[in-house]
């Protein structure tokens, strides 16, 4: 008698039935994912950089091996207990914001349940309506973690605007994952795109926000939500950030989530039928979440509409180089950036080693984006 090898139904049953590491497990051998390297958008030098799973894994710390003449050297180690490895209320609140009284910790609710955040407010110095920019964390990171890697609130403060960091439990996602890969949490005034938008819609309540200039962002997962989120809502965002994410659409379950993040699915095909501003950063030598992505998002923003391209190439002084993709419209607005990081893995680029998952060889993507928000806001054709 034979057995029947196990397949994705298998693995499937094993997710429902809540055995997730069994399923992991089973998925990653069904797809080869511990096989060798995918290829990538563009070239660039071999790394090892540090792994941000969508499911339960060991996560890797190790400093990249890189060419010392190009980039300045790492010091973490595997498991070590630098700045960025420790616990939440260990991390300096100088790292985490210019002055730490005005980032605090908020609890929003609704039917799809509970979130906290934490809501950075600029100094009263800045007058007038301001912008709100929506941070979503990757698996395993806290708000204060991500606000730390990305330092968005000093950016932030020099132009400024609120940050809201909405925070994942692990009730909802034992890694602290946003479910972007879930149906539940794909649609408008559903699971967690509502509560991301109802905490935006709370703070304007709170706060003298301007309407026309609330942007999203996230990392790894949190980029993957970002992306969701952005679509739900094309009339409360005015721009969306996707660093080392996924599009929108690009999976429907467990199984063909860790598909996409091998870039082993179909074509993608936007879900959206307006085009959205958005500006992607993505590794080429990421092997957590394939470099095809990145592309997948910027085809998803586009929504077909016709952009003249171009592409400008840099390095960051004893940094990475990178190719950055623009694309204008008929006006010669930019709508789209795409940049491309040679040699850089699964990890905020530019980020700070006070937080986890970041690569300070650059360019810097908070500063970046920042400047690529601001540069958009909703007109009355959006809402």
């Amino acid at each position: 008698m034979t057995t029947k090898p196990p397949d994705m139904s298998e693995a499937t049953r094993l997710t429902r039935s809540g055995r997730l590491t069994e399923a992991t497990a089973l998925i990653k051998r069904l797809l080869g994912v511990n096989g060798p390297p995918q290829p990538s958008r563009a070239s660039g030098p071999a790394l090892t950089q540090p792994i941000l799973d969508l499911v339960a894994e060991v996560v890797s710390t190790s400093a990249p091996t890189v060419n010392t003449a190009e980039t300045q050297p790492q010091s973490s180690t595997p498991f070590s207990t630098s700045p960025k490895d420790l616990p939440t209320h260990q991390r300096a609140p100088s790292a985490l914001a210019p002055d730490p009284a005005r980032y605090a910790a908020e609890t929003f609710s609704n039917a799809a349940g509970q979130r906290t955040y934490k809501l950075y407010s600029p100094s009263p110095t800045h007058s007038g309506p301001r912008p709100l920019v929506v941070m979503l964390h990757g698996c395993t990171q806290s708000a204060d973690d991500f606000a730390a890697g990305t330092r968005m609130n000093f950016a932030a403060e020099d132009d400024g605007c609120f940050v809201a960091y909405p925070e994942q439990i692990p009730s909802a996602n034992p890694q602290k994952c946003w479910n972007w890969f879930q149906t539940g949490h794909q649609s408008r005034d559903r699971g967690e795109p509502s509560i991301i938008a109802g905490i935006v819609k709370h703070i304007m309540s709170q706060h003298d926000i301007d309407p026309r200039r609330i942007y999203i962002a996230g990392l790894s997962a949190g980029g993957a939500a970002a992306a969701v989120v952005a679509e739900a809502y094309p009339d409360l965002f005015a721009a969306l950030g996707v660093h080392s994410g996924l599009a929108c659409g690009s999976a429907r379950d467990l199984p063909s989530a860790l598909a996409a993040m091998q870039g082993r699915h179909p074509p993608h095909t936007p879900t959206t039928s307006a085009p959205i501003p958005a500006i992607v950063f993505h590794g080429d030598q990421d092997k957590t979440v394939h470099p095809r992505n990145g592309a997948d998002v910027v085809k998803s923003a586009t929504a077909s509409a016709a952009y003249v391209s171009e592409t400008e190439h840099g390095r960051v002084p004893s940094g990475r180089t990178y190719a950055r993709t623009i694309l204008r419209d008929g006006s010669g607005k930019t709508m789209i950036e795409d940049w491309v990081i040679h040699g850089a893995g699964h990890a905020w680029s530019g980020g700070s080693t006070a937080g986890s998952f970041t690569d300070p060889h650059g360019p810097d993507a908070t500063h970046e984006m920042l400047r690529f928000f601001l540069e958009h806001q909703l007109t009355p054709t959006n809402t």
